[in-house]
């Protein structure tokens, strides 16, 4: 049973799904499964066993679940051993421990949070909803379902 805490006041429970923007100023940890657009200046958690499929800008976020969107994380992002993350990441701080699987690409260091990201051409993605809004230079979460394949992305397999 999902039980908010003194962290995470707000939780998102294994049964919930939800579609559209959510904002917060503490902590959300989110169980379920969630599609569209995060902003918080707090703490995000995805938890194991959840599907986010996002943009998200937050202070700090702890992936453990699913995540494919891009992130722009003014403070620290740490990919846990069950992490399994598609997108585009920018961060100041990064951590990413034995197990996760990540796929895309990243800046990380001081600068991360402050600059624009940069576009290759003909980079924009098309989606058939209304595309949620990304982070100034970030392109929108792409869909769940297989698309077309991103150019040269970075994969990375931490041993577990």
């Amino acid at each position: 049973m999902a039980e908010a805490t003194g962290e995470f006041p707000t939780v998102i429970g294994a049964d919930a799904k939800f579609k559209g923007e959510l904002s917060f100023e503490k902590g959300v940890r989110i169980e379920g499964g969630f599609d569209g657009h995060i902003k918080s200046k707090g703490t995000l958690h995805i938890a194991e066993g959840s599907r986010v499929q996002a943009n998200v800008e937050a202070a700090n976020v702890r992936v453990e679940g699913e995540c494919k969107g891009n992130l722009f994380v003014s403070e620290k992002l740490h990919l846990l051993a069950t992490a399994k993350m598609e997108g585009d990441l920018r961060t100041t701080r990064l951590e990413i421990a034995d197990g996760a699987i990540f796929v895309g690409n990243v800046v990380v260091g001081q600068g991360a949070a402050e600059q624009p990201a940069r576009r290759s051409p003909g980079s924009e993605i098309s989606m058939s909803s209304p595309s949620p809004v990304a982070p100034e230079g970030m392109r929108p979460a792409q869909p769940m379902a297989p698309a077309a394949p991103r150019p040269r992305p970075t994969e990375i397999r931490v041993p577990g």
